[in-house]
Formats: structure tokens, C-alpha cells, sequence
């Protein structure tokens, strides 16, 4: 590699321990601080109403869930359309622990950090089990198999009275250092919070695949039989792919929990678990950035088509719903649109940006 660790055009390793390194240069690591402080600092000077700070909380939630999805799917090659009955694991493992010790109990309001690290827990075990059948089962069978799950969660909750019969279970206010998180500065609260959570579940991704752990998953992705012959246990890497998504999604439906005060049915349904596979192909499937820009572009999409529906409104007449159509006709023309053109998502044009400014002035 260049002697030049601030802008080395290219990367040349000389060691397995520069390969391995988390940030290749000064430059990049210097970038990376820098929009850092920018994340966390921005809101201490530029203030936010409630809705557009649940806004950005519901794209942080996304991103956590989509990075779950994107290491079964895109890093492990299985695919899977039951990603929100995870979520839903998580989120309803808190509202049990709400239904049974009261919406305001101690192990709630002060032990929240260890109740969103045993959500992610719960999440990984019934994502072990559900990733069962990947050690027979693969493609569009593996596919039915997690919708399966999906369905088998959708009525699990909409039938028990023990979960409310799929009504919200509420879930109290937390508390902090500085005392009881009041209902201004909740969702000021929860965005800090889910942004560290994020930072250090990317991170977790980045070194994850830097291992031979991770790099098992990609080589079963690529073809199993091979990784099968070079020592890896194929059956127990799907396993395990599917226990960590399940780990991420458990975490992110405890968050979900806690930014909504509560757990409904309607936030885990299979139309959420088609939301988030657009999410990971829209991003960029088998990137860790592509699990960044694929929340942030759907949950943008969805924002500037109501808007535009509610416009489109004003002028059509009242028994026209344009919101029902447009919404979900822009969802899937984008998807469509991306397959064709940009299978490998906005992650790609990352790529290249990337590729671009480390190699200027040169071209190749």
C-alpha cells in the first residue's frame, strides 16, 4: 500500500493485517469522524419538531432491520419475506414483559438497554429455528418456508389474547441519566440512542466480514458444494445467518417499541417484510452501505409520494383515492426500475464515487 496514508491511489496490501484494517487510510477514517460529529452534533444546534424527529427515528429503525436482512440475504444468498415477523419478535418480547410486569415496571423504564439486547436475543433464537429448513430447503422453497413464519406470526398475534389480539400494548416512558424522558425530548432521546446502536452494528458487520465466519457466508452464498469441500459447514453458516438477521430485527423491533411507546400488529405485516426486502435491493444487496441508502430512499419516497398524493387530491374528485394508488404504483415501478437498470443498487454509485476520487487524477 501507498506510504502515503492520507490519499493512496489504490490499495496494495503487503500483509494480511493491512487488508484487515477498518479504515484503509487516514483520509478515510478522518471522513468517517467527520460525519460523525455531524450526525450527533446536528441536533444540538438545529432543532426539530416531534413528527420530522420520528421521521429520521423510523429511517434508523429501518436501517438497523435492513442490516439483519442484507447479512441473510444479500451477504448469506437466502432469501427471506418473513424479515417483520422478526422485528415483531423483538418488539412483542418487550410488550410481554409490559403485559405481564405493568407498562411502567422498573425492568422496563430503567432496564431498557438490557431488554433491547434480550429482544435481539429472542430475535436470534427464533431466527435459528426458522433457519432449520435452509439446511434441506433452498431459493423459492426457502422462500415459502420463511413466509410460513410470516403467516404463522400474523396469526399468532391477531388470535392470543394474550398479545391483545393484535391491538397496541403500550409500553412506558424510559428513564435516563437525568430522569424521566419527557414527551419532548423523546424522540430527541431514542434518535441519539438508535444512531449509536447503528454505528456499532455497522461496525460489528464490518469486522464480522473480515472473519472466517463471515467470509463463510459469502462463500456459501457463492456456492455451497465449494465452501462445503474447502471445510465449512454450509447447513450451520445458513443457520447461524439466519440467527444473526434474526439478532438485528429482534433489536430493531425493541426500538420500534420504545419510539412508538407500544407494539401493533400492523407494523410487522408482510407487506413491512416486502418493504424491507425493497429496502436492501433498492440500497444494494450484500453491502453495508447499501443497508444506509436503501431505508433512507424508500422511507424519502414514501414521504414525497403522500405529499404529492395529498396535492394530486385537491384537484380530482373526493371518490378518486389517489394516495392508495399512487403509493404502492411508485413502489413497485421503483423496484422494477432498479432490477433492470441498477441491480446492485445505489451502493454501487457509492462504488464509484469511491473509485473515482481515489484514483483522481487518473482515470483507471
Amino acid at each position: 500500500m501507498s506510504a502515503n496514508t492520507w490519499l493512496a491511489t489504490g490499495n496494495f496490501f503487503t500483509t494480511y493485517k493491512q487488508e484487515q484494517r477498518t479504515f484503509l487510510t487516514s483520509l478515510d477514517r478522518t471522513i468517517f469522524t467527520f460525519f460523525l460529529v455531524i450526525l450527533f452534533g446536528w441536533p444540538l444546534i438545529f432543532e426539530l419538531s416531534n413528527k420530522n424527529m420520528l421521521v429520521i427515528d423510523n429511517i434508523l429503525v429501518a436501517i438497523v432491520a435492513v442490516m439483519g436482512l442484507n447479512l441473510v440475504t444479500g451477504f448469506a444468498g437466502l432469501i427471506s419475506i418473513g424479515h417483520a415477523a422478526f422485528v415483531g419478535i423483538g418488539a412483542y418480547t418487550l410488550a410481554s414483559f409490559s403485559q405481564v410486569l405493568g407498562d411502567s415496571h422498573v425492568v422496563i423504564t430503567h432496564f431498557w438497554p438490557v431488554m433491547i439486547i434480550l429482544c435481539g436475543v429472542m430475535g436470534a433464537v427464533f431466527g435459528a429455528i426458522v433457519g432449520l429448513p435452509a439446511l434441506r430447503l433452498k431459493h423459492l422453497y426457502l422462500a415459502i418456508a420463511t413466509l410460513s413464519f410470516q403467516m404463522i406470526f400474523e396469526w399468532t398475534i391477531q388470535f392470543l389474547n394474550f398479545f391483545n389480539q393484535g391491538q397496541t400494548i403500550y409500553i412506558g416512558r424510559v428513564f435516563w441519566l437525568t430522569g424521566k424522558v419527557g414527551r419532548k425530548d423523546h424522540y430527541l432521546f431514542w434518535y441519539f440512542i438508535i444512531l449509536t446502536i447503528v454505528v456499532l452494528l455497522g461496525f460489528g458487520i464490518r469486522n464480522l466480514m473480515k472473519t472466517r465466519y463471515g467470509r463463510s457466508l459469502v462463500a456459501v452464498r457463492d456456492n455451497d458444494r465449494a465452501a462445503d469441500a474447502m471445510g465449512m459447514n454450509p447447513g450451520l453458516t445458513k443457520v447461524y445467518a439466519f440467527a444473526l438477521a434474526g439478532f438485528f430485527a429482534g433489536v430493531a423491533g425493541a426500538l420500534h417499541a420504545y419510539v412508538y411507546r407500544g407494539a401493533g400488529f400492523e407494523s410487522f405485516t408482510l407487506h413491512e417484510s416486502i418493504g424491507y426486502l425493497a429496502m436492501a435491493i433498492v440500497g444494494g444487496l450484500g453491502t453495508l452501505n447499501g443497508s444506509f441508502w436503501g431505508p433512507i430512499a424508500i422511507k424519502m419516497l414514501d414521504l414525497q409520494v403522500e405529499t404529492l398524493a395529498e396535492t394530486v387530491d385537491k384537484y380530482l374528485p373526493p371518490s378518486m383515492d389517489m394516495a392508495t394508488a399512487l403509493r404502492p404504483f411508485t413502489f413497485g415501478l421503483v423496484i422494477v426500475l432498479f432490477l433492470m437498470f441498477e441491480p446492485r443498487g445505489i451502493a454501487n454509485w457509492w462504488r464509484i464515487t469511491k473509485s473515482y476520487t481515489k484514483l483522481w487524477p487518473f482515470r483507471y
